[in-house]
């Protein structure tokens, strides 16, 4: 059971671009990624956390690309990944190259810093000949000197005719097959870059708040970044930025695409925030609940609500719901009708039961 939006969101529509069999932009689905932070020479160690962030959600992965040795790697970490490996190349184009002819399947640059035309060129060529989509990456950061010179400041006008000189020195080469970013540590900043960029470029868009700190305020940053841009249509591919393990990002990014009914994923689980008349311990319940049921890609809706002033209301627009009840005796939905009570003590194992048994039914009418 899906809970309808109130309010469609009307998404621009992008050109699409290919980043190795996945299609991004146009009607495609917005797609999460994440970028690992091992050391990409560490291969065993890189290989195993790419397997982490994909088996949580992550559908495209980006490995930074440092030095030759790590490009090198890239050989042999593509072969082992179940998604297109997008090499982070900043300062020398030769890596840029290389990581192209080493499997990456995505290069992301940032003109700022790569260098002159000419050894774009050369970047443009490597990713043409290996079936290499780019990102252009831009950056408040590291702007080009003359256009920080021009406003003084970083700037969305600044980091928006960044981006156009830098699409057109691709059009030029005839390469059409990129995606554009335009990021900023600043929330107000990188929102109002995105929608004049949005306004004069029809390539698929990568969103972000770069550097945007730590779990909670990292995270929070992100959502109402990414979140007003998404309302507004605005956004093909999403990374959340944070100081914090790489699971975690791919975790609050498919969560900000769910909340907006952009992206059906596993468990939804919708849950009060508890007061003294929840009829059993609803916080460690839902704890206990999210790491249980982690396997579950399968969209499905669960609500979990420890009395009846809402229970029945949320229970009816859910495919599982579970309402506190008196005396440890709770109230068990099933796809928004009552059916049967249940003690405190079976309330997670009957739960995990029955969502896994709505998975395969779900599943197996594919």
């Amino acid at each position: 059971m899906s809970i309808r939006p109130f309010r469609d969101i009307k998404r621009k529509k992008t050109k699409v671009i290919n980043v190795g069999n996945i299609k991004i932009g146009g009607d495609n689905p917005i797609l999460c990624q994440t970028m690992t932070n091992t050391l990409t020479t560490d291969i065993k160690a890189t290989i195993k956390q790419i397997n982490e962030v994909v088996d949580e959600g992550a559908d495209l992965v980006r490995v930074s690309c440092p030095d030759q040795d790590s490009t090198k790697a890239l050989k042999e970490i593509t072969k082992h990944s179940q998604v297109p490996i997008i090499a982070d190349i900043h300062f020398h184009y030769e890596r840029a190259i290389e990581a192209a002819e080493n499997g990456a399947k995505c290069l992301r640059i940032n003109p700022g810093n790569i260098g002159n035309k000419k050894k774009i060129y050369e970047v443009l060529q490597a990713a043409r000949n290996n079936n290499c989509a780019i990102r252009i990456g831009v950056n408040a950061g590291s702007l080009e000197k003359d256009i920080l010179e021009k406003y003084k400041e970083p700037c969305p006008e600044a980091l928006v005719e960044s981006a156009q000189r830098n699409i057109q020195i691709l059009e030029d080469q005839n390469f059409f097959n990129f995606k554009v970013s335009v990021k900023s540590s600043d929330v107000f900043l990188s929102i109002a870059a995105y929608r004049q960029l949005s306004q004069v470029c029809d390539y698929p868009l990568h969103l972000g708040i770069t550097e945007a700190g730590s779990f909670i305020p990292g995270s929070i940053k992100s959502s109402i970044g990414l979140g007003t841009l998404l309302l507004e249509g605005i956004g093909d591919t999403i990374r959340i930025s944070l100081s914090d393990d790489p699971i975690k990002e791919v975790k609050i990014g498919n969560e900000i695409l769910k909340s907006l009914s952009l992206k059906n994923r596993g468990v939804k689980i919708i849950s009060c925030p508890t007061c003294a008349r929840q009829a059993f311990q609803v916080i460690d319940v839902v704890k206990v609940l999210e790491e249980k049921l982690s396997h579950i890609k399968t969209p499905i809706t669960l609500s979990v609500i420890g009395c009846v002033v809402n229970g029945p209301g949320e229970a009816a627009q859910t495919d599982i719901g579970i309402t506190g009840g008196g005396k440890g005796s709770n109230m068990l939905y099933l796809n928004g009708l009552q059916s049967q009570k249940i003690s405190n003590d079976d309330i997670i194992s009957k739960v995990v039961e029955l969502v896994e048994k709505k998975a395969l039914e779900i599943e197996n009418k594919k």
